[in-house]
């Protein structure tokens, strides 16, 4: 197979929430393969601005826009300032996210709305404009950054389950509506990646370090590097005929009742 098929040259990716971690690990991915990065954040010109230098260090065309995914009004703004001053946009991977872990019986309603509205009505928000665009040109990428969460619960983490479900569904429909007009939507659900957030506990002896390691077929956490390839494929030629479809990045967890082996 030919890698021209994987090639992203001459498409601008905007990827967002992707000042740290797993965003900022997909779209150097992204940019790897000769995409113009475009990333966003909200919480701080500083970070944005330190994540962009980081990339640029690296060789990566990038550009940073601060801007809140759920703000329908700034959204609509941002995709025309960034098409302006960018191109159009081919790629889009909605990754901007939040998680609070509180029991449901504790969590406030305004903390599960918050939730909802930045994992899965931000998702929408900031797809709409974005897909008109690529509608009147009659291709484009879209990518929900799903989650393990959006096919199983776990212990005081509900808003974000139903949300990271919701999006699963969302990403269905999304694709039934637009596959016509040559438009891919799809997601990427990953499972437990060794990033800054999960640094304290990922250590020996730490009972949620041995559950991840022994729950994991493939014996480890995942590295943000191993995103790359599914968000590049996704973004690529290669994906032209792949449609409403969650690929999980999770070495195998979702494929087991319990730990590998014999055990």
């Amino acid at each position: 197979m030919s890698t021209s098929l994987f090639d992203l040259s001459g498409k601008v990716a905007l990827v967002t929430g992707a000042t740290h971690g797993l965003g900022m690990a997909m779209a150097e991915g992204l940019g790897n393969a000769g995409a113009k990065l475009v990333i966003t954040g909200h919480s701080s010109q500083e970070k944005l601005d330190s994540a962009v230098a980081t990339l640029r260090e690296k060789g990566l065309d990038a550009h940073g826009y601060l801007f809140n995914v759920t703000d329908e009004a700034v959204v609509h703004e941002m995709v025309e300032v960034i098409e302006r001053e960018q191109g159009p946009i081919g790629v889009l991977v909605n990754n901007a996210g939040i998680i609070r872990r509180v029991p449901l019986l504790e969590m406030d309603l305004a903390e599960w709305n918050l939730v909802l509205q930045t994992n899965l009505t931000g998702v929408m928000v900031m797809t709409r404009p974005v897909v008109k665009r690529m509608i009147a040109r009659g291709a484009g990428k879209i990518i929900n950054i799903c989650s393990m969460m959006s096919e199983l619960g776990r212990d005081s983490v509900s808003a974000y389950a139903a949300a990271k479900g919701g999006l699963k569904m969302l990403t269905r429909n999304m694709a039934t509506e637009w596959a016509r007009h040559n438009i891919q939507v799809n997601g990427i659900g990953p499972g437990y990646f060794a990033t800054s957030q999960t640094a304290p506990i990922r250590v020996d002896g730490h009972p949620f370090n041995d559950f991840i390691i022994g729950r994991t077929p493939a014996g480890r956490w995942g590295n943000p590097e191993d995103l790359q390839g599914a968000a590049v494929f996704l973004s690529s030629d290669a994906s032209n005929f792949v449609n409403g479809q969650i690929v999980y990045v999770d070495g195998g967890i979702l494929a087991t009742i319990g730990k590998p082996g014999n055990e």
